[in-house]
Parts: C-alpha cells; structure tokens; sequence
C-alpha cells in the first residue's frame, strides 16, 4: 500500500506514476474540460488525496477502500480521496463487482450519506451505451479509479451552481462534439509519460 496524498498541511509526492498520470488527466480532461466544475478548486487547493492501491484481489481493495473512508472521515481539511487502482482491476466488469461491493461496503460501515462513489475506468461504458461513443470519456480515466465524494460538500457546492442537473448531459454533448480520437490521443500521452 504506497500513502500518497495533497493536503493543505502536507507536501504532495508526485512520485508514483500512478499519481502523475492520474493528475495529468485531472489537468487535461476532468479540470480541462470542465468536466467537474467543482474539480479545479480542490486541485488547486491541494485537498485532494491520493490513495495508490496495488491490491488485484477484492477482498484486499475492499480492505483498503474502508481504510480510506475512515481515513477521510478523520481528515477534515482532505476535502475528497481519488483512490487508484495501479495493478487490479484492469477488467470492466471486475471493476464494477468492485464498485457494487465498495457502495455495500459504504453502507455497512456506516459512511451512507456521508460518501458517496464516482467511478472511473479506462474501459469505462455507460449502460446500454455503445463501446466507441465518445460519451464515454467523461468517465474514462488512464488507470480504474474510486473517488471518494463527501455528500455534504456535494450538496452544497451543487446549491450555489446553476443547473448543476445538466452538468452531465453538457459534458456528453461535449465529449461527442470532441470526438474519440480526441480523447484516446491525450490519454496516449499521458501513459507515454
């Protein structure tokens, strides 16, 4: 388990490749793109922390990803995690089994409506969407990630944003007008790095 975090107390080690690549698509695609408006504040402000997780059995991940949600609930001034998966996971559908448990998990620990999960994936389609619609890339990542959102902040971040329930079909219509290739290029260079 590498410990990798931004904090407003903590000096940020960008050292993992997992992490570099990791915030060069921040930069390029989800703060770029606006993607998430809300991203580009926290980025900036170092609150984000940055979970490294080399477990490929979901007992393990699932193991660490609890480890996370308490590590958040005791870390006022880590304002979201973005926990990224280096070796596991690779495989969609393993990754939503993970997904599923990791929501149960929430549950069970207590965290419902304190967390909740955002999910991203280098595979990533949406249901009944089709595998080459650029769609997808609004949650296409270089590496499966966990994000780990606190429902309060969520809440009132979303108050004050005009319309934030078209956040999500602008990016679509964004994503599409930018097209596939557009979107396979930059993650091509950001994993030559």
């Amino acid at each position: 388990m590498a410990l990798i975090h931004g904090s407003g107390n903590a000096m940020q080690d960008n050292s993992h490749p997992a992490i570099l690549k990791t915030q060069q698509w921040l930069e390029k695609v989800i703060i770029g793109l606006n993607f998430c408006p809300f991203a580009k504040k926290e980025f900036v402000n170092n609150t984000i922390h940055y979970q490294v997780c080399s477990q490929v059995r979901l007992e393990k991940a699932l193991e660490e990803f609890a480890q996370q949600c308490e590590y958040l609930e005791n870390n006022p001034t880590i304002e979201t995690t973005l926990i990224v998966y280096s070796l596991g996971f690779r495989n969609f559908d393993a990754y939503l089994d993970l997904v599923d448990y990791a929501n149960e998990l929430l549950f069970d620990l207590g965290f419902e409506g304190v967390f909740q999960i955002a999910s991203f994936h280098p595979d990533y389609v949406f249901d009944g969407e089709d595998a080459d619609d650029a769609a997808n890339f609004t949650n296409r990542s270089p590496l499966p990630i966990l994000h780990l959102l606190r429902e309060e902040s969520m809440s009132k971040v979303l108050s004050v944003y005009n319309k934030p329930e078209h956040i999500p079909e602008n990016n679509i219509q964004l994503a599409r007008e930018k097209g596939s290739q557009f979107f396979k290029q930059i993650l091509k260079q950001i994993h030559r790095r």
